[in-house]
């Protein structure tokens, strides 16, 4: 994905779970990192941060891997053990949501490899138009899957790349198997046209961001998700340096709208004027 190769080692049945990395898989080629399956015990590490609230702690070994563990009601029901180079991790499963774990535990190691690489893993829905890529961004519930599906059946030649956390590199932006609604697990990529923060409101009005703004909201559509802020302290520099070039680079817009063609429309003639 994105130009990077990953190895998966597991046992054969829970491959049978995930068949959405299928369209990604390759042959050869030296992997950028290797997540293999384990068992045993959770390791002893000291805690480095605990999200308040929520069930994920990061924290360190003696030996100085990094831990991500999951609670599940008062027990691990994950732990992912990497080493420090981020080459390698060993995830231990407890209970069910085997597919879920798996999904999480890549997506953990792929951010963290990936980061030094102008690479980001981001919450977005993306559509591609006329041989370029538009991501809409948005806190959950504002409407991103539904702007797109009003993209999609109102300006000509749109399709569907991501509908969740599709991976932006060098300005261009890629599918990844990494979705929770729609069933859209493509191998593709089309350079960025324009990136687009939504919100609802009873009208239609889009205006150009500021450099701060679209930081400001990019950073939102990364951070979002409350296990990803466990992994930044080792890339924060890096993904911070990513951000910057790609506001820098790429126009930004807000659009406040209602769930109708006109939206669609408004926001399509504007990024592609």
């Amino acid at each position: 994905m994105a130009g990077h190769t990953f190895a998966v080692s597991a046992r054969e049945e829970l491959f049978a779970l995930i068949g959405n990395y299928e369209p990604f898989a390759c042959d050869g080629g030296e992997p950028l990192f290797t997540l293999i399956e384990d068992s045993g015990a959770v390791p002893e590490y000291t805690e480095v941060y605990r999200n308040e609230g929520l069930p994920y702690i990061y924290g360190r070994t003696a030996s100085g891997n990094n831990v991500y563990e999951f609670m599940e009601s008062r027990n691990s029901g994950m732990c992912l053990i990497c080493s420090k180079d981020n080459r390698e991790g060993r995830l231990i499963m407890m209970g069910g949501y085997l597919k879920e774990k798996l999904n999480r535990s890549l997506m953990i190691m792929y951010a963290l490899a990936t980061a030094g690489s102008d690479t980001l893993l981001l919450h977005a829905v993306v559509v591609s138009c006329e041989g370029k890529g538009y991501l809409f961004l948005g806190s959950r519930g504002t409407g991103k899957s539904t702007h797109a599906r009003l993209w999609l059946e109102h300006v000509e030649g749109t399709k569907l790349v991501n509908d969740d956390f599709p991976v932006v590199r060098d300005g261009v932006v890629y599918g990844s198997p990494w979705l929770c609604k729609t069933p859209c697990y493509r191998n593709v990529s089309v350079p960025i046209g324009g990136i687009v923060m939504l919100s609802q409101a009873s009208y239609n009005k889009m205006r150009r961001l500021s450099g701060i703004e679209a930081y400001v909201n990019l950073y939102e559509s990364v951070y979002n998700r409350p296990w990803y802020r466990c992994i930044t302290e080792d890339i924060a520099k890096d993904q911070r340096q990513t951000m910057n070039k790609l506001v820098s680079t790429v126009p930004m817009w807000h659009l406040e709208c209602l769930p109708d063609e006109a939206a669609a429309r408004l926001c399509h003639d504007t990024i592609t004027r």
